[in-house]
């Protein structure tokens, strides 16, 4: 689980930067940019405010608490309710996680070997899962360094080619994108209907906190690192690195639009595909595709019918690397969540290393499992990355509010962080859920931008616990809470 803790902090933070890549960056990043703009890359311009505080409190305050799980301290602040809380949020986000990055690594392979979707999906999860199961988090975090290295590779070849591959050079894509308005970061109004650059900046802060402050796959790498100013370099590093490696796959996005741009006969091959592949899944409205729909389809069908064989492979190899470098890390911690948080909590609290090491792999099998099946049930998806973003923020914005306000507000009881959660979780399900709901009147359809769900929810689960506070105090049958990382 933690590597008897004495791995270097470069390779941690090659890990965690693994961690953030996955195929939902290669491809659903530039599906994003080809179908756009660099809206999205607000997102990344946020981890550095996220590095700041997950190096100066949530680091220390786990590497200081002794557990390799991220949800045993809610236990101890809040009661069972909320450890059981924050263990199926997690869980369910890691499932989510999974089914999409596999679905994102599919369409390329299945572009190039013709092989059906489902079995690709089949065939990659018993692959990472099998690994996984053999190495544990000593494994994950090393091939993540190799697969890393390789996935930085892949892009800078692959955007070289999509450059160099323009009819009049790559000046011409730089004039096609910037007539075309690529380069744009989105509007900058105070308008949250809309995903404007206010929005995905609150939205990527908020998310880039839960990763840092109540995700295990993150919590886990701190007590791996050999000492605790290794790991917050880790932490630096893994920032750090994603943000130029992000603007390094929206601009290939681009380079895919003004690509196709002046190669129509390959635009029109891709639309044949999509409407295809609508039609097969029994969606009539192919003859109303949007660029949106064709965003994740362009650069799959670009490595399968441009690249040379060789360079073909390397980026293959590339989009497995991402895939499997994110699915590791999510069977991992989510076995060792099984373990430490449900077997030892309610059937086990002292077991041997023979039966902790049997449910960790039982754990990592049944996590595999599920994640693959997921992915088979998310084949048809729009934007992969859309539905990364959509299914996240349901799951984690009720956590973080919780462990917020277990850290920040120390009078807060049990009672209180319960009605709090409760509000947080009916504010952001009817966010995200309710825009496209067709039982609901329009009058009663949330008019925010459903990014905003999380961000909405965890202030919400905040202010109300702390008002909440205010006003009843803290029952003295409430444990007091433990020191806080403040």
């Amino acid at each position: 689980m933690v590597a008897g803790g004495g791995l270097p902090g470069w390779a941690v933070g090659l890990s965690i930067f693994g961690t953030f890549l996955s195929s939902n960056t290669f491809l659903g990043v530039p599906g994003k940019a080809y179908a756009g703009n660099y809206n999205a890359f607000v997102f990344s311009l946020s981890l550095p405010i996220a590095a700041f505080l997950a190096t100066r409190f949530f680091v220390p305050f786990y590497r200081n608490s002794g557990s390799v799980s991220a949800y045993e301290h809610l236990e101890k602040r809040f009661g069972a309710w909320a450890r059981m809380y924050a263990v199926a949020c997690y869980l369910l986000t890691q499932v989510a996680r999974m089914g999409t990055i596999m679905i994102g690594v599919s369409l390329v392979v299945s572009a190039l070997t013709g092989w059906g979707t489902v079995t690709i999906i089949v065939v990659s999860g018993i692959f990472v899962t099998l690994y996984t199961l053999l190495g544990g988090i000593e494994a994950v975090i090393w091939t993540d360094v190799v697969q890393s290295i390789v996935l930085m590779l892949g892009a800078f070849v692959l955007l070289g080619m999509l450059l160099f591959g323009m009819p009049e050079g790559p000046g011409q894509a730089f004039q096609i994108a910037s007539d075309n308005d690529k380069f744009s970061l989105g509007s900058w109004d105070l308008d949250f209907t809309t995903s404007t650059v206010w929005v995905v900046f609150l939205f990527g802060i908020f998310i880039n906190l839960g990763n840092f402050g109540i995700d295990q796959s993150f919590v886990q790498r701190y007590h791996t690192a050999d000492s605790p100013r290794a790991a917050g370099r880790a932490v630096w590093l893994g920032a750090l690195l994603y943000v130029p490696i992000s603007l390094l796959f929206f601009f290939i996005g681009t380079a895919c639009f003004t690509y196709y741009q002046t190669h129509p006969e390959m635009l029109g091959e891709v639309r044949q595909q999509v409407a295809a592949s609508m039609l097969e899944a029994g969606d009539a409205s192919s003859a109303e595709m949007t660029t949106s729909q064709l965003g994740d389809k362009v650069l799959p069908h670009f490595i399968t019918t441009k690249l040379p064989y060789g360079s073909a492979g390397l980026l293959i190899a590339a989009i497995a690397a991402a895939a499997m470098s994110s699915i590791d890390t999510s069977l991992n911690s989510s076995a060792t969540v099984l373990l430490k948080d449900i077997y030892g909590r309610w059937f086990n609290a002292d077991p041997s290393e023979r039966q902790s090491l049997w449910v960790l792999r039982i754990g990592t099998v049944l996590m595999g499992i599920l994640g693959t099946g997921i992915a088979i049930s998310m084949i048809g998806v729009h934007s992969i990355l859309d539905a990364w973003w959509t299914l996240q923020g349901v799951f984690a914005g009720g956590v973080l509010g919780l462990f917020l306000l277990g850290i920040v507000s120390h009078r807060a009881g049990n009672r209180v962080a319960a009605i709090a959660v409760t509000m947080g979780v009916v504010t952001i399900g009817w966010m995200s859920l309710s825009p496209n709901s067709e039982w609901l009147p329009a009058s009663l359809r949330c008019p925010l931008e459903t990014k905003l769900a999380i961000v909405v929810g965890t202030v919400l689960i905040f202010l109300v616990g702390t008002a909440l506070t205010g006003v009843t105090g803290r029952s003295s049958a409430e444990a007091d809470p433990p020191a806080s990382p403040s």
